[in-house]
């Protein structure tokens, strides 16, 4: 695994703690959205179709570090749109690793030779890198021929200046286990400490609805892939549990665990996760966890969760598995996923009744 000792410890800790006092809802990672303006317009994301008065909006420094501490969550994953168009992102990440939070600063590095003086290495920072797969798939995903090139340029300066670097890829129609094979051993050249992977969930607002893996075939090319890195003797590294990796392989039956990873933006603390965003916001953590129905939504009980294995869903639920069954999850971590034989019944669809619409609430909000 590609998780540095220190995290796992104190991940680990913090699990346990909650785990002791009986808690029943907690979070594992924050998503951050500070911002939704972006200088990419990717195929699988919706996010820059707001209006420009929704995209001028920024959270604060204040807004940031508060919603931190109001989780309570030990990792910070800070996305967008593209994070260090945000002027006060320096600030941002500054305060967060002075608590002591493992922040994940998403980025597709368009802007990461010329922002990286602002940044300090630390063991609690992380430049996660926006790569979609190798060069001709990536500039595809992102529809900007030059991208893959200057992102993996950056990938190289920021690891000999001695930062944390990983890489965050997903993955759509049309991919297979070869290219991704060969793009996961380039990812291992360039350096990085690991590799974030999963297939894309079918973003409401996103321009290409298309490009969207299905459950059955994802877990059947995710298969395909660790059955190649086992031949290759690769060693991939991962930024993820060796049971959510099992689980995209085929071999364990999940359901979302959707406060695991809580998105706070703009609007508030969105409803049910980042992905669906026609559910309605919070206006405090503590009320998205009261108030959110949450038997409403995942697989089987919500039809737009029906096709979704996103890593921000169901690594929780995995991760909750590996406290329950460390004995398994060894094993995983030790053999990687089964590639061969019968998968794990997965869960069943939705009614075709449940999973209706929700009001679309209002685009604005007090800066």
């Amino acid at each position: 695994m590609g998780v540095p000792l220190i995290q796992s410890y104190r991940v680990g800790r913090y699990i346990l703690a909650q785990k002791l006092r009986g808690r029943k809802r907690y979070p594992l990672v924050l998503m951050l959205e500070p911002l939704f303006r972006c200088n990419l317009a990717c195929s699988g994301c919706g996010k820059i179709d707001y209006p420009d008065d929704v995209l001028d909006q920024r959270l604060s420094v204040e807004a940031c570090i508060g919603a931190a501490e109001e989780c309570g969550a030990p990792i910070v994953s800070i996305a967008g749109g593209e994070p260090l168009i945000h002027k006060d992102m320096p600030a941002i990440v500054q305060g967060l690793v002075e608590r002591k939070r493992f922040v994940y600063l998403c980025t597709n590095a368009l802007l990461l030779k010329k922002r990286m003086e602002d940044y300090t290495p630390s063991p609690y920072l992380t430049f996660s890198i926006h790569l979609d797969g190798n060069e001709r798939r990536h500039d595809d995903s992102v529809c900007q021929p030059g991208t893959y090139q200057r992102a993996t340029a950056a990938v190289r300066e920021a690891v000999e200046k001695g930062f944390r670097v990983t890489v965050n890829c997903t993955l759509f129609q049309g991919e297979s286990a070869a290219e991704v094979a060969d793009f996961l051993d380039d990812c291992k050249k360039l350096g990085v400490e690991g590799v974030t992977i999963s297939p894309g969930f079918n973003y409401e607002r996103a321009p290409q609805q298309e490009v969207f893996l299905k459950r059955q075939g994802s877990r059947q090319l995710f298969r395909d892939i660790f059955r190649l890195g086992k031949e290759r003797q690769s060693r991939w590294r991962f930024n993820q549990s060796s049971l959510f990796l099992d689980f995209l392989a085929g071999n364990q039956t999940y359901q979302c665990t959707p406060w695991g990873n809580p998105t706070r933006n703009i609007f508030g603390w969105q409803k049910p996760c980042y992905l669906l965003v026609t559910e309605g916001y919070a206006k405090t953590f503590q009320e998205l966890l009261d108030d959110t129905p949450w038997e409403k939504y995942g697989v089987g009980n919500h039809a737009k969760c029906d096709q979704c294995q996103v890593h921000s869903g169901f690594e929780p639920t995995a991760v909750n598995d590996t406290f329950a069954h460390p004995i398994k999850a060894l094993k995983v971590a030790l053999l990687g996923p089964r590639t061969a034989g019968p998968m794990a019944p997965d869960l069943p669809s939705t009614p075709p009744s449940a999973g209706a619409e929700h009001p679309v609430f209002p685009l604005r909000v007090e800066r």
